[in-house]
């Protein structure tokens, strides 16, 4: 445990130093979830809600959506393949400690600054210009803060199993360019759920890519409560173990695969 903890707190560091890549990330998602706001705005022409989610909901969606791509980087990243293919994979590999605890205490020191110094600012600033939702009980901001531990653990195992298609192709990009473009398209991050036809938001739901991205905005929203907010931090459990053991299997696979050809 002491080498894990030792890797979040380096990656964190590693996170803190690169201040301009910060900055400018923190000023395009701001611009991003601005814009994404007047279409929200301009869609709902005048409704107060549309499918039980208010337009205030709509807004408030649109610059959390924005505060957390860097803090969950479910979309794009290559890290760990580009370690498989400059070889640097082989001396990771012979870490004190376990292959994927290594790269989550990386990515987990990585989440935490950029939630610290992207996600959090972007949202207070998105909160100056807009009226937004706040979660309605002590509950809701308890279970936010646990949903969004679990939405970090589902996206960073989908995303190494990923960057693990890296130890059968040379060229693993196109696989990840698909891969990351279903959780674009099921996480929910384009368009809020709720204004989706019913069957594909119901689909989207129960994906990884919703249970990781719609479902803390769901509770922040105060939109589900009850056995239904319990329903929804399970399902996260679900894909956290599921993801988990899967991307173990995936992983030892890919090392027998690595050994076989020399690497």
């Amino acid at each position: 445990m002491h080498a894990f903890f030792a890797t979040i707190r380096t990656s964190y560091r590693r996170q803190l130093t690169y201040r301009a890549a910060n900055l400018s990330g923190l000023a395009t998602n701001l611009m991003f979830g601005f814009f994404r706001a007047a279409v929200l705005i301009a869609l709902y022409n005048g409704q107060a809600s549309v499918n039980g989610l208010s337009i205030q909901g709509a807004i408030t969606y649109a610059g959390l959506a924005q505060a957390m791509i860097g803090y969950l980087s479910f979309f794009q990243w290559y890290e760990l393949m580009h370690t498989v293919y400059d070889g640097q994979v082989g001396s990771d590999l012979l870490k004190p400690m376990n292959y994927f605890s290594y790269w989550l205490g990386i990515d987990t020191g990585r989440a935490l600054g950029a939630f610290l110094i992207r996600s959090l600012p972007l949202f207070l600033v998105f909160a100056l210009f807009y009226d937004i939702v706040l979660p309605p009980t002590l509950l809701h901001w308890l279970a936010f803060l646990l949903s969004l531990v679990l939405a970090l653990l589902i996206s960073f195992s989908y995303r190494f199993m990923v960057n693990l298609a890296a130890f059968w192709t040379p060229n693993a990009l196109g696989v990840g360019r698909f891969a990351f473009g279903l959780s674009w398209t099921f996480s929910g991050f384009y368009m809020p759920l709720a204004l989706f036809p019913d069957w594909i938001a119901q689909l989207s739901r129960v994906t990884p890519f919703g249970a990781g991205v719609y479902v803390p905005i769901e509770i922040f929203l105060g939109i589900v409560a009850g056995k239904e907010l319990l329903n929804r931090l399970l399902l996260q459990v679900f894909w956290v173990l599921f993801l988990g053991l899967l991307a173990h299997f995936v992983l030892a696979r890919g090392i027998r695969k690595l050994v076989i050809q020399g690497g």
